[in-house]
């Protein structure tokens, strides 16, 4: 997709606190975003704040299940693990000891792109005495320098919508695609694995991610991806791996028990820096909208993706190698989980139209 200059996104106007010094800021705290897709649209804002503190120590505060996207970034020095167990008490204590970790770092800014009550009030009792973040949550209270999330800004892509934050508080964010980067180990682990089931080094590797832990009205039917990953055995030679997370193992299943020629499943076997791995050796990656979808474009992996009910304005892939298969109707994008009536958006796409999109995506990388 295109990437907007930011002469393109409006900059959100600063609605508290004025200059931030940087000569004072020596350790950084983000809090990261809780999904996969979310975080990875966060990656060019982590370069941004690189870019204007090059000697600032950056540690970024996340779940558990986000991290390892994180671990081998180079904009990135620690990674810190944030766990909440229920609500209530459990919730509170959960606080304190988030709390007491962030205090332990001794941070002069607490970058919080989480738009949650829970984020800033934890970057509040953890102590850093510069915190940056949209205006929204009622959580303005706990930040010092407080940006509006105006309606113009909701209206670009999530990356900008990040970088447009930054912006506000005066500081350099040029436009630029994420790009994510896999650990040598993982890099290992996918090697081994890969050859554990004998597939040649050699071989076109064709991912197909028929998932999406958001709800059914994202995914494009199992029988249609099974048809593109059969015409992809056939016609190319290529060894089909089809991914997705634990909970996504029933619609996997179903895939591989359509198709012809027998793929790899590897749905809920595999670490999330592991699938990094894995995605970074194929040759082409076909997804709904989801994090696999984030991860392949990120990864600079050619990228075809199958949108119905959400917006490819706001969350589509970003790269040069990506196209989005979606058609126009009147109820999309109506960002439900389900669909309340015919499933039109997704229905209305045939796997020959995605397979062609395939084809010219294929020969625009010979």
């Amino acid at each position: 997709m295109k990437i907007a200059s930011p002469g393109d996104v409006p900059v959100p106007r600063l609605k508290a606190g004025g200059q931030i010094p940087k000569a004072r800021i020596r350790r950084i705290l983000v809090r990261t975003t809780n999904w996969v897709g979310d975080a990875i649209m966060t990656l060019p804002a982590l370069e941004t704040l690189k870019t204007n503190f090059p000697q600032s120590y950056i540690s970024v505060l996340g779940r558990p299940w986000v991290l390892p996207l994180l671990e081998s970034h180079p904009a990135v020095d620690q990674v810190i693990p944030h766990t909440r167990k229920g609500g209530g008490l459990s919730q509170i204590t959960g606080l304190i000891q988030g709390a007491r970790e962030i205090r332990k770092g001794g941070f002069d800014l607490a970058v919080i792109f989480q738009n949650a009550f829970e984020a800033a009030l934890l970057c509040y009792l953890g102590g850093p005495p510069y915190r940056v973040g949209y205006n929204t949550e009622g959580r303005g209270i706990f930040l010092t320098h407080r940006v509006k999330r105006s309606q113009e800004v909701l209206r670009v892509h999530q990356v900008e919508y990040y970088l447009a934050m930054l912006r506000a508080l005066g500081w350099e964010a040029q436009a630029r695609n994420p790009v994510l980067h896999v650990s040598p180990e993982d890099t290992n682990r996918t090697h081994e694995l890969l050859d554990s089931i004998n597939i040649d080094r050699s071989a076109f590797l064709l991912g197909l991610g028929p998932g999406a832990v958001y709800g059914g009205a994202k995914r494009w039917p199992p029988e249609r991806f099974a048809r593109i990953g059969d015409w992809a055995s056939e016609n190319w030679g290529a060894r089909v791996l089809v991914m997705g997370s634990g909970m996504e193992q029933d619609i996997c299943k179903r895939l591989c028990r359509l198709m012809t020629h027998e793929p790899v499943n590897l749905c809920g076997r595999t670490s999330l820096g592991e699938a990094m791995g894995l995605i970074s050796r194929c040759h082409m990656f076909v997804s709904n909208d989801s994090g696999l979808m984030h991860m392949a474009a990120a990864l600079r992996i050619p990228t075809v993706a199958v949108f119905g009910s959400t917006d490819p304005v706001a969350t589509g892939p970003r790269g040069a190698n990506v196209r989005v298969v979606r058609h126009e109707t009147a109820c999309a994008p109506c960002l439900k989980t389900e669909c309340p009536t015919d499933f039109r958006c997704m229905l209305s796409i045939d796997p020959e139209e995605v397979w062609q999109v395939m084809e010219d995506l294929k020969e625009c990388m010979s």
